[in-house]
């Protein structure tokens, strides 16, 4: 039996703006459980997730609507912001009401972010229902929609007043889209869990996704605490990024683009550079092959280069990143932006 099974609850120590985490099976047909619904609700999800889920929230509700956009990344954008806000505002949300997320990653980022600038910041509560939301972007308060192919570029720290995780809603994941959030789990075991990493060389990740989320729950937990706003060791969250942005922005799935690739698999690419031994590397490839991740892709790479030139950590001709010289540990490189041409070169002949 995994760790998180039976139902266990982190508390993010942040102060006035501290919150619960809920990790618990059935945990959202039980949120009024855990929070006040007794209010006007807007609740946020998209056209990719189950109606069910959201509806599920809003029978909960004394008085509730449901605001739904379309799925993918195309959704994160200054246009649907204002969309969801002019549907909040129709509905009469006033500043002692809630909004509440009820998908992945693009649906907490855009909700939180309508919650942080309508009526100058109010309630919201998180319910992640994707791997890659679960364990990553559903806790720790950033919440962005992005400018064209510049991810997270609007946005603004908003931390939620509850995050429930419920991985029973899961079991309606496409078998890629739950692989794909796993590269974020890999990224926590590589820098600072061998344990968790453990899990995934022995191959049971399906029997121990509970463990994986509660392990990356608490990891990120710690980060934040400690750097709630990204000024210090928070910068370590960025591994596999700074590289995995450029690819996603050349190769991401947006709009009617197909045969791309999505966020955790351009992660995962992004990861491989910035791996400094050989022997981890290799170790880490067995991994992704055996999850059905992307060890490798072709891409042009003057492109990517140039949108790593639009990331917020690009200063002056050069760019901050994090490697890993070995399992467990991290450190940040001030690296000029034409060291990263090398490292491109070697994720495209070290595979």
């Amino acid at each position: 039996m995994s760790e998180g099974f039976l139902g266990t609850k982190l508390t993010m120590n942040l102060g006035e703006r501290s919150y619960d985490i809920i990790l618990r099976r059935g945990a959202l047909q039980n949120l009024y459980q855990f929070a006040n619904l007794g209010r006007r609700v807007a609740v946020v999800t998209d056209s990719g997730v189950p109606a069910l889920y959201a509806q599920q929230v809003a029978d909960q509700c004394k008085d509730a609507v449901i605001i739904t956009v379309p799925q993918g990344e195309a959704s994160k954008s200054l246009k649907t912001l204002q969309s969801v806000l002019e549907q909040m505002l129709a509905f009469g949300l006033g500043r002692g009401d809630l909004v509440v997320a009820v998908g992945g990653g693009v649906v907490g980022d855009l909700a939180g972010f309508a919650a942080a600038v309508y009526m100058r910041g109010i309630d919201f509560i998180n319910c992640p229902t994707t791997t890659l939301s679960m364990i990553d972007s559903s806790i720790g308060g950033k919440t962005a929609v992005d400018l064209g192919d510049t991810k997270n570029i609007v946005g603004a720290f908003w931390q939620p007043k509850l995050v429930i995780v419920d991985p029973e809603t899961l079991a309606t994941l496409p078998r890629r889209h739950f692989v794909n959030g796993l590269a974020e789990a890999i990224k926590a075991g590589l820098l600072a869990d061998p344990e968790l990493f453990a899990i995934f060389e022995k191959g049971d990740v399906d029997a121990e996704i509970d463990t994986i989320i509660y392990r990356c729950l608490r990891f990120k937990k710690k980060i934040v605490e400690q750097d709630e706003t990204e000024h210090g060791v928070r910068k370590a969250l960025n591994f596999g990024h700074t590289i995995g942005h450029g690819i996603e922005a050349v190769k991401g799935i947006k709009g009617r683009r197909t045969n791309g690739l999505y966020h955790g698999e351009c992660v995962a690419l992004g990861m491989l550079p910035m791996i400094q031994s050989n022997a981890l590397r290799k170790r880490v490839r067995a991994i992704y092959r055996n999850l059905g991740l992307p060890i490798r892709t072709s891409y042009d790479k003057e492109k990517v280069l140039a949108e790593m030139l639009h990331d917020k950590k690009a200063q002056g001709g050069q760019i901050t990143v994090i490697r890993v010289p070995a399992l467990g540990c991290w450190q940040a490189d001030t690296l000029p932006i034409e060291a990263l041409r090398t490292l491109l070169g070697m994720e495209e002949a070290d595979a």
